[in-house]
C-alpha cells in the first residue's frame, strides 16, 4: 500500500523516536514491525504467524499472514517450554480453519494472505502504537543498562536537571538521566537545578516496572577514592594504592594509602605541594575533613596511625573476636573518641576492628575482675543491661571534655557500642556504623 495518513504518522513517529531517544533506526523499525504484527493478530483474532514488510525508501507497508496448513499440529519436544510450543504452533493452521481464508487450501500448503493495514481499525492501530511505545521503552532501558552496567564505581560529571521527593535527577549523557537518592547526597549540600555535580555510579538497576536506572552517590567511600585517583597521579598510575576508606559524609573521612615504591611517601603524594591536592578534594566534599593514614600490615601500628595524634598507652586484643581494647592518655581521650564518637567510629571502620576506648586513669582504677569482664568476648555479656555501657561512655566523654548534658554528643558513641556488640555476638566481620555503605569497609578499593 502507498503512503496514507497512517503510514505518514508511522514515518513521523519513527524519525521522532530515533532522534529524541537516540536509538538505532533499525531497532525502531523492528519494533514497528512487531507492533503492526500485534495489531494484525488483534484484527484477525488469531495468534498466528504474521510478517511485516516495510520499504524504507517508499514507505510502503505490507502485512501478511503466513502459515503452513496441517491436518493436525506436529508433535513437540517434551523439553520445550510452553512459550516455545506456542511460538511453534503460530506457524501452523488447521485445514478446517485455513478453508475460512481460502476454500481451496490443502494440507501442506503455505497459506499467504495480505492484510490491508487500513482495515485494522482505530483500536488495532492504537494497539500498534502502544506496543511500539512499549518496545521503544524496552530498547531504551536496554541501551542504558548495557552502556552503564560495567561502569559501576566510575566517577562521572553531570548537571542537575530537577528534584523530586528529595531525589536529584542528573543528566549524564544525551537524553540519559541518572538519579541521586537522598542517601547518596551530602546532607549539608544544597544542589540546585543547573548545578554541575560529580558523583560515582553506585548501581545500575533494571526492572520491567521501573526500567533501567543509574544510581549516583556522593556519600560512598568509592566516591572519595575516585576523587583521590583523579587528583593524585601516583594513585592513577598505581604507584600509590588506596587500601581503605571510612566516611562520615560532609564532615570527616579517613583514607588509608600505601606506596609500592619506597622512594615515594604515600601520604605526602596525597597531600600534594602545600596541600593543594587534598584541599581540592576537601572543597569538592563541602569541606569534609580528611585524615590520610599510612597503611601497614601490622594491625597494632595501623590502629595507632588511624587514631593519631592520640597517644595510645596500651592495646589489648580480645581473644576470638575482632575487638581491641584501647587505653589512651587521659589528655587524649576526647580526641581519640571524637565528637559524637566520630573519630573512633571511623578508625574502627578503617581498620576493620571494634575499638573499645578507655582513659588511662579509668582503666587503672578498674579491679582485676572488671578488667577481665571488659576483655571477655561480648557474647558472655548479653544479659547485661545496655544502659550500663551507655552510662560508662557518658561518664567517660563528660569527664574527658568537661561538658555537662552531653547526651547528644554521645549518640554516635552509643550507636558504635551497640553495633559493635551485635557484630561480636553474631561473629560477623561487619562495620560498627551500619548506616555507612558497604564500600566504606576496610577492604581494598
Amino acid at each position: 500500500m502507498k503512503k496514507n495518513d497512517l503510514t505518514e504518522v508511522i514515518d513521523k513517529l519513527l524519525k521522532e523516536v530515533a532522534t529524541v531517544k537516540n536509538l538505532d533506526a533499525d531497532l525502531i523499525m523492528e519494533a514497528l514491525k512487531e507492533a503492526l504484527a500485534s495489531a494484525a493478530r488483534k484484527f484477525l483474532q488469531l495468534q498466528k504467524r504474521v510478517e511485516v514488510e516495510i520499504d524504507s525508501e517508499s514507505g510502503d507497508v505490507k502485512v501478511f499472514l503466513r502459515v503452513e496448513v496441517v491436518d493436525d499440529y506436529p508433535d513437540y519436544d517434551l523439553s520445550m517450554t510452553a512459550e516455545e510450543v506456542a511460538a511453534m504452533d503460530e506457524g501452523y493452521m488447521l485445514l478446517e480453519d485455513a478453508k475460512e481464508f481460502n476454500e481451496d487450501a490443502q494440507e501442506g500448503d503455505l497459506l499467504e494472505m495480505e492484510i490491508p493495514v487500513e482495515n485494522f481499525g482505530r483500536q488495532a492501530v492504537q494497539t500498534a502504537k502502544q506496543f511500539l511505545i512499549q518496545k521503544v521503552k524496552e530498547a531504551e532501558r536496554g541501551k542504558v543498562f548495557e552502556t552503564y552496567r560495567n561502569k559501576v564505581g566510575m566517577l562521572i560529571t553531570g548537571s542537575v536537571t530537577r528534584t523530586e521527593k528529595k531525589a536529584l535527577f542528573v543528566s549524564i549523557g544525551k537524553n540519559i538521566e541518572a538519579v541521586m537518592l537522598e542517601s547518596g547526597q551530602i546532607r549539608k549540600e544544597k544542589l540546585k537545578r543547573g548545578a554541575t555535580v560529580k558523583a560515582v555510579i553506585e548501581e545500575v538497576s533494571d526492572s520491567a516496572k521501573g526500567g533501567a536506572q543509574v544510581i549516583l552517590s556522593r556519600t560512598s567511600g568509592k566516591f572519595l577514592a575516585e576523587l583521590f585517583r583523579q587528583e593524585v597521579p601516583e594513585i592513577g598510575e598505581g604507584t600509590v594504592e588506596i587500601k581503605g576508606v571510612a566516611r562520615d559524609p560532609g564532615f570527616r573521612a579517613k583514607i588509608a594509602v600505601v606506596s609500592r615504591d619506597n622512594r615515594i611517601d604515600p601520604v605526602g603524594a596525597c597531600v600534594g605541594m602545600r596541600g593543594n591536592r587534598v584541599q581540592a578534594i576537601v572543597r569538592e566534599l563541602s569541606n569534609e575533613r580528611i585524615d590520610i593514614v599510612n597503611w601497614t600490615e601490622d594491625v597494632g601500628q595501623y590502629i595507632r596511625r588511624s587514631l593519631a595524634p592520640a597517644n595510645i598507652v596500651k592495646m589489648i586484643d580480645v581473644a576470638d573476636t575482632r575487638r581491641t581494647v584501647i587505653i589512651v592518655a587521659d589528655a587524649d581521650l576526647a580526641q581519640a573518641i571524637g565528637r559524637n564518637g566520630q573519630n573512633v567510629r571511623l578508625a574502627s571502620n578503617l581498620v576493620g576492628r571494634i575499638l573499645d576506648v578507655f582513659g588511662e586513669t579509668e582503666w587503672t582504677e578498674k579491679s582485676d575482675e572488671e578488667k577481665q569482664q571488659a576483655l571477655a568476648p561480648r557474647a558472655s555479656d548479653l544479659s547485661r543491661d545496655s544502659r550500663t555501657r551507655k552510662g560508662r561512655l557518658e561518664g567517660l566523654f563528660r569527664k574527658a571534655t568537661g561538658e555537662e548534658g552531653a547526651e547528644e554528643e554521645l549518640e554516635g558513641v552509643e550507636a558504635m557500642a551497640k553495633a559493635g556488640l551485635d557484630a561480636e555476638v553474631e561473629e560477623k566481620d561487619e562495620l560498627i556504623d551500619e548506616s555507612l555503605p558497604e564500600d566504606r569497609e576496610n577492604t581494598d578499593i
